[in-house]
């Protein structure tokens, strides 16, 4: 009798793991996600953006504050580094303000919604709402 709960407990302990592993790859989506640029600290604190922000931002990026996508709908997206290749993710410092198209793993962990930098690049600059008057 110990023998069978001895296997059942071990088969439980396997299992969980890759349970939970399973939900939490199921939370992540490929997407491609267009919008703008930003340093999370600044449009976050003061709603900072925009090209009259960019130089700022790019010191605020540069000195390790975290990169956010604001999308059309104003969701922000925090930019996350993809581990097999951070080239994309880097090439974001240098975009600040500009509108671009990123491709990725999109997730959200307690609200907060993420996606893992898999490509960059620039799109035509369309207004964002808030810059139309």
């Amino acid at each position: 009798m110990k023998g069978k709960i001895g296997s059942l407990v071990l088969a439980v302990l396997l299992v969980l793991p890759i349970a939970a592993l399973g939900h939490e790859m199921a939370n992540h989506k490929p997407a491609v996600l267009t919008g703008e640029i930003v340093d999370t600290g600044c449009y976050l604190g003061h709603a900072a953006r925009g090209a009259q922000h960019a130089e700022c931002a790019m010191k605020c990026v540069n000195g390790g504050m975290p990169m956010g996508l604001l999308t059309a709908d104003n969701k922000l997206y925090v930019l996350t580094m993809n581990h097999d290749n951070a080239d994309p993710y880097n090439k974001a410092k240098d975009m600040m303000a500009a509108m671009v198209e990123v491709t990725g793993m999109v997730s959200e962990r307690n609200g907060v919604h993420i996606i893992d930098v898999t490509d960059l690049k620039a799109v035509h600059r369309r207004c964002h709402p808030r810059e139309r008057r």
